[in-house]
């Protein structure tokens, strides 16, 4: 017993020496399992696993340096035989993916006590579940009797890792408490082993502990009833955000190394973030709760040894490419800003003048070979940030970075996750260069192509070798996309169904059927699929003075309820309101068609073209508010002054709605991307969109300028310029 307390003291003197520590944290990703064996680590030493998580991360990284150069050891014992195993010693980057288990226990004053569950299983209309995805960096240091100590730092982005809880006393009446993780992370230490030989020869096992911190989200919506000494009413929402835990962590883990860069883990690791007390002034309540998470976690590392780093600066890490399973990756910052502008009055859905948004986004791309010609790719996904205007005011909107759902933390989404089977049909082999979501390999001229899972349409449908990609060549959607291709999508633009093609010689024919979202842009999709699309395509490829071109002629049928622009104004006299659409749907059809075309004209410059027009009295479903568009513009590489590695782009669209949409938008009406309140005086909205990228050192840097004028079809507003600046990474 005095052993045991003279431990725990150990431990408990080193947690109160932590707090003049000053540790930077990077970022993780979670999965969980059940944590009550923790229990009993706490029975057999006592204290808290907080405590003891502390000491265990100082113990390690305070000793790994004498261990390793302990004198008796090096007297005593021989010199150790050459070592055949992988060395893992050195600094490593990656990124992991987790789900995770657990809640928090509450209690209130005034009122009642109660649990939250934070376990959420996948939600395969929404994407949500108690998932992160995450990032990491650490350092290892191996001994030469193949003992390792280290150092690691995560941060992690979930998808809802949170629950909430309705309750009801006779003070405070009905209300509902919410609690949801916003962002993570953890620096721990860890100690292992590697063996040196046999078939663990290339494997490290090894346990970890030290501190977890988290930031918050808080929320009370009351339901019913007015609490005694508060003024909130029926649908009074009070939220409290970034609000900060800290606690501490334990886990064990075991790594395997896939070749000299990369490595795979899988960690359980068990958190305690302790107690966090928050008040809501108009509810007149207080809560305190505790959260404890257990969390499983699966990880992929690159190691470099310090020989390495100038490397890692200017070329980045070499993606991960076996015969059966790859891994890719990329990054993605965005910031622009709209500069002042004429603006006479604004309406829900308007752009405002004067303002700036980033938006930042990170993919990892897992691919797994699971039989002849059979791939399966998952695309786990962390994003952040805005568009300019929350994403609206322009229907050719400014940045395909942001997403439609913009958020001040991190979230995570799996916006992919596909089968894809290709059957050969013969003809010439061309190689294919490992890239996100393809394998290298060989494939031939003809064959069939069959796609099904989630995915967006645009991955097989109206693509573009010059005007297509928002992470590398254009920013605007109505140049990287056809706008009045209105395919099927949720807010994210991803949606399940299931598309063949078929490769003939310089004929290319393409079909699919996608499921809709639930309602016009929403975040939720419709899995039953009574409401979906049709895709057609037919494309056709040639080369003209030995340099390649190609048209596609893309065709769509939505079925789903959609409301009527007539129907809607209508209703808007009668009743003396503004215009709603959402009040007149029905299910009925919508179509459209569009032509895509591209020709390189020398091997340093190509030209690209779209137009399009849809059904313009029925509202669009998924997409943008445009019923009848055409672009044109070019791209030209860096060659002719000498920097072959920069890319300028140049390119146009002008936008346009039908009468009736326009005086949908005159009634108040509001669409997916525009809606001022107003439009007196509609005309084309056009926009000039110029990009100049360039590398820095493993990264692309882009400058962008975009002239918009008549945003919104409103002549009374603008014209608009937007400034931006992307950055891009990848492997």
């Amino acid at each position: 017993m005095r052993g045991r307390s003279a431990t725990v003291q150990h431990f408990r003197w080193l947690s109160a020496r932590q707090t003049s520590l000053s540790l930077i944290v990077f970022g993780y990703v979670e999965i969980s399992l059940s944590h009550r064996p923790l229990r009993l680590v706490e029975a057999l030493f006592g204290g808290t696993v907080r405590e003891l998580a502390v000491g265990v991360a100082l113990n390690l990284v305070l000793a790994a340096p004498a261990l390793a150069t302990d004198p008796v050891m090096a007297t005593k014992a021989p010199p150790p035989a050459a070592s055949t195993g992988y060395d893992w010693t050195g600094i490593y980057l990656g990124g992991n993916f987790g789900q995770a288990l657990g809640g928090s226990r509450w209690s209130s004053t005034p009122g009642p006590d109660g649990a939250l569950d934070f376990s959420n299983a996948y939600n395969f209309k929404t994407g949500d579940g108690s998932y992160l995805v995450g990032l990491q960096i650490g350092y290892d240091f191996m001994t030469a009797s193949r003992w390792l100590f280290g150092l690691e730092a995560d941060f992690a982005a979930p998808s809802f890792v949170g629950g909430n809880q309705t309750f009801s006393s006779l003070p405070i009446g009905m209300a509902n408490y919410l609690e949801r993780v916003e962002f993570s992370g953890n620096v721990l230490g860890r100690i292992g082993y590697a063996p040196s030989s046999g078939y663990f020869d290339h494997w490290l096992f090894y346990a970890m502990g030290g501190f977890a911190w988290t930031y918050d989200q808080f929320t009370r919506i009351q339901l019913a009833g007015v609490p005694a000494g508060g003024t909130a009413v029926p649908g009074t929402v009070e939220n409290a955000f970034i609000k900060p835990r800290v606690g501490g962590a334990v886990g064990a883990g075991a790594e395997v190394a896939l070749n000299s860069h990369w490595s795979a883990q899988l960690q359980y690791l068990f958190t305690d973030y302790g107690s966090r007390s928050v008040t809501f002034p108009a509810g007149a309540q207080r809560f305190t709760s505790n959260l404890e998470l257990s969390q499983l976690r699966i990880g992929l590392n690159y190691r470099f040894g310090a020989n390495d780093v100038d490397n890692l600066i200017t070329k980045g890490p070499s993606p991960l490419d076996l015969d059966r399973f790859a891994f890719h990756g990329q990054t993605t910052f965005t910031e622009q800003y709209a500069a002042p502008f004429r603006s006479p009055y604004s309406g829900t859905n308007s752009l405002p003048p004067n303002s700036g948004r980033e938006a930042w986004e990170t993919t990892f791309t897992v691919g797994f070979r699971l039989w002849q010609g059979a791939e399966l790719w998952i695309d786990p996904d962390i994003l952040q940030g805005f568009g300019l205007g929350n994403t609206t005011g322009v229907a050719g909107f400014l940045n395909g970075v942001a997403a439609k759902v913009g958020s001040s933390p991190p979230y995570a989404r799996i916006p992919r996750a596909f089968v894809r089977q290709t059957v050969d049909l013969g003809g010439d082999e061309q190689k294919v260069e490992g890239y996100q979501n393809q394998f290298a390999g060989l494939q031939t001229v003809n064959r069939l192509v069959f796609t099904i899972g989630k995915f967006a349409v645009s991955d097989v449908f109206d693509t573009n070798k010059y005007a297509h990609d928002p992470h590398k060549d254009f920013l605007n959607w109505a140049i990287t996309d056809t706008g009045t291709f209105d395919f099927a999508g949720d807010s994210w633009g991803f949606t399940y169904g299931a598309a063949g093609e078929w490769y003939q010689g310089d004929w290319t024919v393409r079909g699919g059927l996608f499921t809709l979202s639930t309602m016009p842009n929403t975040t939720e999709l419709d899995t039953t699929f009574s409401q979906f699309q049709w895709v057609g395509e037919v494309e056709r490829r040639w080369e003209l003075w030995s340099h390649p071109g190609k048209i596609a002629i893309t065709g769509f049928l939505s079925r789903g309820r959609m409301g009527a622009f007539q129907d809607a104004v209508q209703l808007a006299q009668a009743i003396g309101m503004p215009a709603d659409i959402a009040a007149v749907r029905q299910y009925r059809g919508r179509g459209g068609i569009s032509m895509n075309a591209e020709q390189e004209v020398t091997s340093d410059f190509g030209v690209f073209m779209r137009a399009g027009a849809s059904n313009g009295s029925i509202e669009p479903f998924d997409f943008t508010d445009i019923g009848r568009t055409i672009a044109a513009g070019f791209q030209l590489s860096g060659k002719r002054w000498n920097r072959p590695d920069d890319t300028f782009g140049l390119a146009g669209v002008i936008n346009g709605i039908t009468k009736v949409h326009q005086e949908f938008l005159n009634a108040g009406g509001l669409g997916i991307e525009i809606g001022d309140g107003m439009l007196p005086h509609p005309g084309l909205e056009q926009i000039i969109e110029a990009y100049y990228a360039f590398p820095v050192y493993k990264a692309t840097v882009t400058l962008d300028y975009q002239f918009v004028a008549n945003p919104a079809y409103n002549r009374d507003r603008g014209p608009v310029s937007v400034f931006g600046l992307r950055w891009y990474s990848e492997f």
